[in-house]
């Protein structure tokens, strides 16, 4: 069975930084882009960064946020640093197989397998 499990989101003050985990079971992330998404309350589900063929980012997190892969632990991370108030949402990892999406298209409909979420709080 395909599992994504989102770990490492929580309370952080502006300026600070949290390490975001997407822990797969069931496949091997190595075959398959990844890409993390959040959603806001009242707002659409955006993406925020891919690995696959290529590693993109949104315009609003480029320079703040990294990307990368622990093939051994069967793992992606995503670090945020310089976290703002707008980066506030439930951050969601999501998978696909690397030939249906290795251009990195960031949209929720070229995303097979998701993870349920890790509620992410940027907040004085």
């Amino acid at each position: 069975q395909l599992q994504l499990v989102e770990s490492g989101g929580g309370l952080v003050q502006p300026g600070g930084s949290l390490r975001l985990s997407c822990a797969a079971s069931g496949f091997a992330l190595s075959y398959y882009t990844i890409g993390w998404f959040r959603q806001a309350p009242g707002l659409e589900r955006e993406g925020v960064s891919c690995s696959g063929g290529v590693t993109k980012y949104a315009d609003s997190v480029k320079g703040r946020f990294t990307i990368s892969r622990d093939n051994a632990k069967n793992t992606v991370y995503l670090q945020m640093n310089s976290l703002k108030p707008e980066d506030t949402a439930v951050y969601y990892c999501a998978a696909v197989h690397f030939g249906d999406n290795s251009e990195c298209f960031l949209h929720p409909n070229r995303f097979n397998y998701w993870g349920r979420g890790t509620q992410v709080t940027v907040s004085s």
